[in-house]
Order: C-alpha cells, then sequence, then structure tokens
C-alpha cells in the first residue's frame, strides 16, 4: 500500500525553508518553541477578529519569526494588509502589545513587520482559506473548487491542485473530490511545490481542505 509523506517536509533544506530562525541551549529549547506557538496562535485570533467583514478570511501566506539575543522579530506575510486596519487606526499596535504582555517583553524587544504578499492566492494557506471560506458558506464543493482554480491556474508558474475530503454536499458517504490545473509533481524532490492542510467546519461535518502550488522560484 502507498505511503503519503508531507510535501514540505519531503523537500526542507532543498526548495523549502524553516519559518523559524534560533538557536538555543537544551534548557531553552522546549521554551522557545512553545512562544513560537503562542505567537502564530496569538498573530491568527488577532487577525481573524480584526477583519472588516466577517466573511474576510485572515489572509497570511506564512509567519517568520526570527530570535537574536535581545530581539524578537516577526513577519507576517499577508496578502491583505488592508484588512488589519482597525476602526480606530491602531494598525498593528494592539497585536505587538498583547504579544509583549504574553510574553512578558517590551516593546524594544519586539518588532512586528507586515509584508504584503503581491499574488496571494500564489500562497497555498491562502488559498485553502478561501475555499475553506465557501464551503463554510454552503457554496456548492463543485462550483467552489472551478471558480478558485481556473483564476489561480493563470496566475502560477506550473500548476495548482485543490482537494477537498468528507460529506460533500451533505452526502452519506464521505468521497475524496479534487481538481488540478497544470502540472503538479508530487514525487520530484526538486520541484518547489507549496502545500497547506486547512480544515472547514460545515454543517455536514468537518472537511478538509488541502492545496499544492508548483511553481519555478
Amino acid at each position: 500500500m502507498g505511503r503519503k509523506i508531507h510535501p514540505l517536509g519531503f523537500r526542507l533544506g532543498v526548495n523549502q525553508k524553516h519559518y523559524s530562525y534560533w538557536f538555543a541551549q537544551t534548557k531553552d529549547y522546549p521554551r522557545f518553541l512553545e512562544w513560537d506557538r503562542k505567537i502564530r496562535n496569538l498573530v491568527e485570533n488577532y487577525i481573524k477578529n480584526n477583519v472588516k467583514n466577517v466573511s474576510n478570511y485572515g489572509g497570511i501566506g506564512h509567519i517568520d519569526i526570527r530570535r537574536k539575543t535581545d530581539l524578537i522579530q516577526i513577519d507576517i506575510h499577508t496578502g491583505f494588509p488592508d484588512l488589519l486596519i482597525e476602526e480606530r487606526n491602531l494598525g498593528i499596535s494592539q497585536m505587538k502589545q498583547d504579544l509583549g504582555n504574553m510574553l512578558g517583553l517590551e516593546s524594544r524587544n519586539l518588532r512586528v513587520t507586515l509584508i504584503n504578499v503581491t499574488q496571494p492566492y500564489r500562497e497555498p494557506k491562502i488559498l485553502a482559506e478561501h475555499v475553506a471560506s465557501q464551503l463554510r458558506n454552503r457554496v456548492p464543493f463543485r462550483r467552489t473548487m472551478k471558480k478558485t482554480i481556473e483564476p489561480v491556474g493563470r496566475t502560477t508558474d506550473r500548476g495548482v491542485k485543490i482537494q477537498i475530503a468528507g460529506r460533500l454536499n451533505g452526502s452519506e458517504m464521505a468521497r475524496v473530490e479534487w481538481a488540478r490545473e497544470g502540472r503538479v509533481p508530487l514525487q520530484t524532490i526538486k520541484a518547489n511545490i507549496s502545500y497547506y492542510y486547512h480544515p472547514a467546519q460545515t454543517i455536514y461535518g468537518v472537511l478538509g481542505v488541502k492545496t499544492w502550488i508548483f511553481r519555478d522560484t
């Protein structure tokens, strides 16, 4: 029987990188790792709660965390930075304050930067969240995949694949459906493939959304 491997871990060190950059002594490693998890959760929840429209999704491509001796640098790669603007125009200052309070750090030891992603739907995380948002709004899965994959396929270099698994359209039997535009060579290590999995909670249960994007660079 075939066995599946995580597409990112399979290519780590070849054309995939780590999203956390720091060194630590053995006794400090668990604490720093827990800090990274808390930072990512807080940023995700903050953006989810501060978008302009409840129908919008966070739009975070990924979060880079760099740790130096007396500084933590957090780079948030987002395709929709305007969604982070609060009604009182506080920007990310409140997020930075919440992070400092959670980690027990002063503001001078914490730096938060928003980096705009010029082509948001070339990020598998943003693409998966978009598909999940449509499924939660009861849009038929076939229409969702078709309307999503066509424009994305035109903007990507090589190919894109979307897979949805679960009780599709409320069917009694769970199944897997997928759509692909272009090439997505999952077994080629040197292929620059990005991947993300996102669960979508619907009235029929949880649907699993997976996205793969194959690009030249």
